[in-house]
């Protein structure tokens, strides 16, 4: 039996359940004469050990599990009549004053779900993105898959390519080998020595004042600077301080990148080496990227649109579980990466605005989706699987991993069903195109 619903707060619930303590017994005996049936104990055949030899073992374990029946069924049953949307778990108390002879009786605690009201949508003010791809994206694009292919001849040596030029000096671009030996206070460091070192020039692999003491050497030269490792180094042995290193340049290459020709277009799969079906090729890739991340900004201006006419408390009990699973989901994702998180906190605040935020859209989306029946329909997930498929060189094993697993196919579903709100959201609110530049969109990836 439970009382009349309290309210403690604006989402906060409770109820009291008392439960008595003759039906709790009786169902406690029940059980156990069914445990007794197959309890084993030394001396004894299968079933046929002493019923107080079975109470002793099992009593106390059988008595939980009946009164979190008892207490589960009238939770639900007094949830239930009230019409009430219990989020979470219920925290369950037992209560010890003013409890009726003969019965027990516990406070169940709980939040329910807020009432959803989502604000009017022609007020929503949304900024959709839109980008050009230009011949100057399409060639960027082609620079930058040349660098990926770049190689290295021997600075003036004779190749294929000819012999890098009469300027024999290290300079940014080259790659070069190296003999280096580094000391503090006259003493070598972990770490400070190599022989036969490779890097190039200019791509800041090494600290700015190496580099600047390798440019204009040649080969066979040796030179002696100081360096000093900045004061946040990762090696906390020479951070902050000043060291003395010697160099001995071993051998210079220079960078070739690939011509775009013939078989520059075959290496990226233009079979016939057409340069006019590689443009193409490469705009059609770069369109299909822009419409993504073009996608994923509109959808994150409508995200926010939502919530900014949308008002309603959140439950902190899902607030403290999703943030629960942003922090496992970081451990996990830092874990892959070698990272040691046993050693590193974990402040729950650092994810509780993230957690609000996600569970706040869960549940407006929820609203949106239930009252204009925007559910992902099945040939809606079929073409969004199908579009995958576009960029992959077997579009047949792309269909087959996503239609062979549930899961897989439940995470195109979430796609589709998100893409269905902000679709209708577009066409309810005030929607104002913004013009962004292609470097801005792609956060500069396109200049290499």
């Amino acid at each position: 039996m439970a009382t009349a619903v309290e309210t403690l707060d604006k989402l906060e619930r409770r109820i009291t359940i008392t439960v008595p303590l003759a039906d709790v017994q009786a169902e406690v005996e029940k059980r156990l004469k069914v445990r007794a049936r197959t309890v084993k104990a030394p001396g004894f055949r299968a079933g046929k050990v002493p019923m107080k030899m079975v109470a002793q073992q099992y009593g106390y374990q059988i008595e939980n599990e009946v009164l979190n029946d008892k207490v589960g069924q009238a939770f639900g049953e007094a949830t239930s009549e009230n019409k009430l949307r219990v989020a979470g778990y219920p925290k369950i108390e037992a209560k010890n004053d003013d409890v009726a002879e003969g019965t027990l009786a516990f406070n169940a605690t709980f939040e329910i779900y807020p009432e959803i009201k989502v604000g009017d949508l022609a007020k929503a003010e949304i900024e959709k993105t839109t980008v050009e791809v230009s011949d100057a994206e399409i060639d960027k694009t082609i620079d930058i898959l040349r660098k990926q292919r770049v190689h290295y001849h021997v600075k003036g040596e004779q190749s294929a390519h000819g012999d890098g030029g009469s300027d024999l000096t290290a300079k940014n671009g080259d790659r070069v080998t190296i003999d280096f030996v580094g000391t503090i206070d006259g003493v070598e460091f972990q770490g400070g020595k190599a022989e036969g070192y490779a890097f190039v020039l200019g791509e800041g692999r090494m600290l700015a004042e190496f580099e600047a003491g390798t440019i204009g050497l040649k080969v066979g030269e040796s030179k002696t600077f100081p360096l000093s490792f900045p004061a946040d180094y990762h090696g906390a042995d020479v951070a902050g301080k000043t060291a003395e290193f010697t160099i001995t340049l071993k051998q210079i290459e220079w960078a070739h990148m690939p011509e775009v020709d013939a078989e520059f277009a075959k290496s990226l799969g233009i079979e016939d080496g057409d340069l006019s079906k590689m443009r193409a090729d490469v705009k059609q890739n770069l369109e299909r990227e822009v419409s993504n991340r073009v996608k994923a900004r509109t959808k994150d201006s409508v995200m926010d649109a939502l919530i900014k006419i949308s008002e309603f408390d959140v439950p902190k009990v899902l607030i403290d579980q999703e943030t629960e699973r942003l922090m496992e989901s970081t451990r996990q994702d830092m874990t892959q990466r070698g990272m040691k998180v046993s050693d590193l906190p974990f402040p729950a605040e650092l994810f509780t605005e993230q957690a609000e935020r996600r569970v706040r859209l869960g549940l407006i989306l929820a609203e949106v989706v239930k009252a204009n029946d925007l559910q992902a329909k099945p040939e809606q997930v079929k073409a969004q699987v199908e579009e995958f498929a576009q960029s992959y060189e077997d579009p047949t094993q792309v269909l087959k991993y996503y239609f062979s697993d549930r899961n897989r196919l439940g995470e195109v579903e979430a796609l589709v069903l998100e893409e269905n709100v902000v679709n209708y959201v577009l066409g309810k609110s005030k929607v104002t195109d913004k013009s962004v530049a292609f470097d801005e969109l792609m956060g500069n990836n396109a200049q290499g």
